[in-house]
């Protein structure tokens, strides 16, 4: 299985921003957890963060060219303003897990909207860096279930 997993702005901060409300573990330590995993698993495994939007978007283009099956995405900030990202989702069909650290649902009002989480598979809020190894075993489990 191919999965792509997608962290949008300010995410290469984990580990120093806010540790109260997003923890201490960096995302390098995210990326190095599932890349064990993926080994284990004989997954291939992409990890990308961007701070600019049209880079997700043109991650995500690519995705469908490079035979990506499933996208693990922390949109950070983009969950709540970012059409044009729910658009590349749309138009390239690749099933995709929404995935936040922090339980964006019990946050200021305007992290309570996503415009992503009605087309995602799943949501997972809350759970830490968890969240991700939660993202890909969920992910995995989809496409057994759905090929």
């Amino acid at each position: 299985m191919n999965f792509l997993v997608l962290n949008g702005p300010n995410l290469n901060l984990l580990g120093e921003r806010e540790p109260e409300v997003y923890g201490t573990t960096t995302l390098r330590d995210i990326q190095a957890g599932l890349e064990v995993i993926s080994a284990k698993r004989k997954h291939k495994l992409g990890f990308v963060q961007s701070n600019a939007e049209h880079e997700l978007i043109e991650k995500i283009h690519a995705a469908k060219k490079e035979g990506v099956d499933f996208i693990l995405f922390n949109p950070g900030a983009f969950t709540h303003t970012s059409i044009a990202l729910r658009d590349a989702l749309l138009g390239t069909s690749i099933p995709f897990i929404e995935v936040h650290l922090s339980n964006i649902f019990s946050r200021e009002e305007f992290r309570k909207h996503s415009y992503l989480s009605d087309i995602a598979i799943a949501v997972i809020s809350g759970m830490g860096a968890y969240g991700y190894e939660l993202a890909l075993l969920g992910a995995e489990e989809y496409l057994k279930n759905n090929s």
